[in-house]
């Protein structure tokens, strides 16, 4: 692996001990902190009559998706209807809170009602028995999110196991304007008629949909967990060509990896993935709000979630393909260490990845591979991030190397197999995440 000048590693081990104090601190803060809707990152309240929290544990973020853009054909929301989002989240803890955002939102949305529980089992709208909550907002059963802003509700005590379903569950009761979405899950989630929150067996919820709504996040309090680990990339991170419900995201493989292997650091692995992002420019249909770019979103999708600990950045491919095609692989190794140096600023180490084949994808040419080989040689370098995972070299076909492994490749030329995404996850090196090698200060 690739690391930056030693020199510097006395300088990352202060602002990585006072960043440890700082997190300590905030961990109790939130716990007994008042919410408001729609301020992200503002301390929740305790739900009324609960136990607090044993004081070795902390928030971690244990599952998190981007908000991609705003859903098509949604002027009025889901008014009088309910949302059953479901997700999987990386990490065991004793306590649960949800993160929602109204960022494509044109007005303000109102939650009337949410609620989390652990899903019976795969696949399903059915809570597990005795695992439904209701969720308030600063106390209260329902919030208002403005435009443009998130929420964050209340913790409230709830078993979670390594690797469980959670069913996330929304009702609004007003219109709210265009719904903030991410479109590729490879999940499906559901929609019932009515207020059906709180709704256990699942019957109610007869339409299923393979978008999450509204959610973009799931805190669990932990006694183990050191931190998380944030992966901001493109649809490969995004996992847009896996199994549909079967979570073979490579992120996915990289959560097992964490939690299985003997060793590992005990980290969240929370997805940041968005199809056709790119690290330069944002903007994708009719909205040019949508898909924002890599530069636009760092801080508030990578920076802001709890608990991080470790970045890793898998981004580029779009530059070169998406129109107007990047042809300088300086700007965008360029774009990359802006990303770097503010994850330093933060104290975060970041992992950068080397961009796969696309030989074979239709419409691309010696132009495009030309600018691929160049940012990938400046990221090999060793200047561009403090450690490099070199998914390029683990993907190719050593008989042709400007193309997928036929075994590793979905079929078109671009997005791997599931057995290509597990290859991604196995190889990241492990102790690349454990924060030795030095951040710029």
């Amino acid at each position: 692996m690739n690391r930056p000048p030693l020199s510097r590693g006395a300088a990352y081990a202060v602002l990585a001990a006072l960043a440890a104090v700082v997190t300590a601190v905030t961990a109790v803060i939130c716990v007994g902190a008042g919410g408001h809707g729609g301020r992200p990152g503002s301390g929740p309240h305790e739900t009324p009559g609960s136990a607090a929290p044993a004081a070795s544990g902390s928030w971690v973020g244990a599952w998190s998706t981007s908000p991609a853009a705003a859903e098509p054909n949604t002027a009025r929301g889901y008014a009088g209807r309910s949302i059953r989002n479901v997700v999987r989240g990386t990490l065991a803890g004793t306590r649960a809170r949800i993160h929602l955002s109204n960022l494509f939102g044109d007005r303000p949305l109102t939650i009337g009602h949410a609620s989390i529980a652990v899903a019976a089992g795969p696949t399903t709208p059915a809570a597990a028995p005795g695992s439904m909550r209701a969720l308030t907002f600063g106390g209260r059963p329902a919030v208002t999110i403005p435009a443009g802003r998130a929420a964050v509700s209340d913790p409230v005590r709830l078993t979670v196991d390594h690797g469980a379903d959670l069913l996330v569950t929304t009702y609004s009761p007003t219109p709210s304007g265009p719904v903030t979405y991410h479109p590729h899950a490879r999940q499906v989630s559901y929609l019932a008629q009515g207020d059906r929150t709180e709704n256990r067996d699942g019957n109610a919820y007869t339409a299923r949909t393979p978008y999450w709504r509204y959610v973009t996040g799931v805190d669990v309090w932990s006694t183990e967990a050191q931190g998380s680990v944030v992966v901001v990339g493109d649809s490969i991170t995004d996992g847009v060509s896996s199994t549909v419900g079967a979570n073979h995201r490579w992120t996915d493989f990289l959560a097992r990896r964490l939690r299985e292997e003997p060793g590992a650091p005990r980290y969240g692995v929370l997805n940041q993935g968005i199809s056709g992002n790119r690290v330069l420019l944002g903007g994708v249909g009719a909205n040019p709000r949508n898909n924002p770019s890599g530069l636009e979103r760092f801080d508030r999708d990578v920076l802001s979630r709890t608990g991080v600990r470790v970045v890793v950045v898998e981004l580029g491919v779009n530059d070169i393909m998406r129109r107007p095609r990047q042809t300088d692989p300086a700007r965008i190794t360029a774009g990359l260490r802006e990303l770097v140096a503010r994850a330093h600023a933060r104290g975060l180490r970041v992992i950068g990845a080397t961009l796969a084949p696309f030989g074979g994808r239709t419409g691309l040419g010696r132009e495009q591979e030309l600018v691929r080989q160049g940012v990938n040689a400046e990221i090999r370098q060793g200047d561009v991030f403090d450690e490099v995972v070199d998914f390029d070299r683990a993907l190719r076909d050593p008989a042709n190397p400007l193309r997928l492994l036929p075994a590793y490749d979905c079929g078109d030329h671009l997005h791997p197999s599931d057995a290509g995404y597990r290859a991604m996850a196995d190889a990241l090196d492990l102790d690349a995440l454990r924060g030795r090698a030095a951040a710029e200060l």
